[in-house]
């Protein structure tokens, strides 16, 4: 077995070197007849490369920048956060804020959870809400909690809970929403005669629930004098102005005032044909008072005609003094209803 093997082995050497050698042959006979590439045969014609390679030379610092630049680069990803505001699109503007509140609000709960829990874990205490621990703290500091406790744990009687003992409370509930809706609104508003309009065309047609918003404080203002005529109206009826109640009674018409001024005002902020000859009547009106008329007539119009001043001051008036007369009237009220209560039926 041993012999046999052994000679396996140097038959297979023996092979191997022979198709070495085989291939070394037929390799050298391919070259010997292949035509040589040093002595070229005369019909060919020899090509000088030289200005050739000085044309490739010359313009590499060309061909190097062309590929660089901006026209053969790849257009960058547009940020949807921020692409809108550049080049103004609107596409996709709800998709970054689903993402922040979904995934800051799972991590603001997630944090939260952790917090609460550590918590317990440290104090070895039941957990107490944060809001409970800043009342506390606010409390121990300024000792608010009953002063507070008097003025608002006040029972209100059963007959003081039906629905037309509410009308004062929705109108201040709409006064709330004007206040939000006017402030929204005047994040566009421009008070010129130039852009007051092309503004208000703006709000309706571009900005978005702009149309939305300006419908809410159109309807708000309308729903306001409404409810304010019905509140007096009811008080009056009621008899709700009598002693000791007199003071309530003016700061209610007080307010009933500057609530028809703040329609006033606002009518002529869009600065259409409409508003502008409704307020050219409404102001010619007041003319018509004696002895002071023309005064009113031109403190309202800032002249004897409706022009840009009349609408600045409007603007003011409408966004800055009215508001901060009535904050100040609505406090009063209510502080002397809550002193006195309601008055009963008759």
């Amino acid at each position: 077995m041993k012999i046999t093997s052994r000679r396996n082995q140097l038959v297979a050497i023996f092979g191997f070197f022979s198709a070495i050698i085989l291939l070394v042959a037929l390799t050298s006979e391919s070259l010997a007849s292949s035509p040589s590439l040093e002595n070229p045969p005369a019909s060919e014609v020899s090509t000088d490369w030289t200005e050739t390679k000085l044309i490739l030379t010359a313009n590499l610092h060309r061909m190097l920048l062309s590929k660089l630049t901006a026209a053969s680069l790849p257009p960058p990803e547009k940020d949807p956060c921020l692409h809108c505001h550049i080049t103004g699109e609107d596409k996709g503007l709800w998709t970054p804020l689903v993402r922040w509140i979904f995934f800051g609000g799972a991590g603001l709960i997630f944090a939260f959870g952790i917090y609460r829990t550590s918590s317990v874990w440290v104090t070895r205490e039941p957990w107490k809400p944060l809001l409970s621990r800043a009342a506390d703290w606010f409390d121990t500091r300024y000792e608010i909690s009953d002063p507070l406790s008097k003025l608002l744990s006040k029972p209100v009687p059963n007959f003081a809970r039906r629905w037309w003992y509410c009308l004062g409370g929705i109108t201040a509930f709409l006064f709330v929403v004007q206040g939000l809706t006017g402030i929204m609104l005047a994040f566009y508003y421009q008070p010129t005669p130039d852009q007051a309009y092309a503004s208000i065309q703006y709000i309706e047609t571009q900005v978005n629930f702009g149309s939305a918003v300006r419908m809410i404080h159109h309807w708000s203002a309308n729903g306001m004098i409404l409810m304010c005529t019905a509140h007096m109206i009811r008080v009056f009826i009621m008899g709700a102005y009598k002693k000791p109640r007199e003071f309530n009674w003016v700061s209610g018409v007080l307010l009933l005032s500057l609530t028809l001024g703040f329609g006033l005002t606002g009518y002529l902020l869009p600065w259409d044909q409409r508003a502008f000859w409704a307020t050219t009547v409404a102001t010619e009106i007041g003319a018509a008072i004696p002895v002071i008329g023309d005064l009113v007539l031109v403190f309202a119009r800032v002249g004897w005609d409706v022009a840009a001043q009349t609408l600045t001051r409007f603007y003011a008036l409408h966004i800055l003094i009215l508001p901060l007369v009535t904050i100040g009237s609505m406090g009063a009220h209510f502080l002397m209803v809550r002193r006195q209560g309601i008055a009963r039926p008759l």
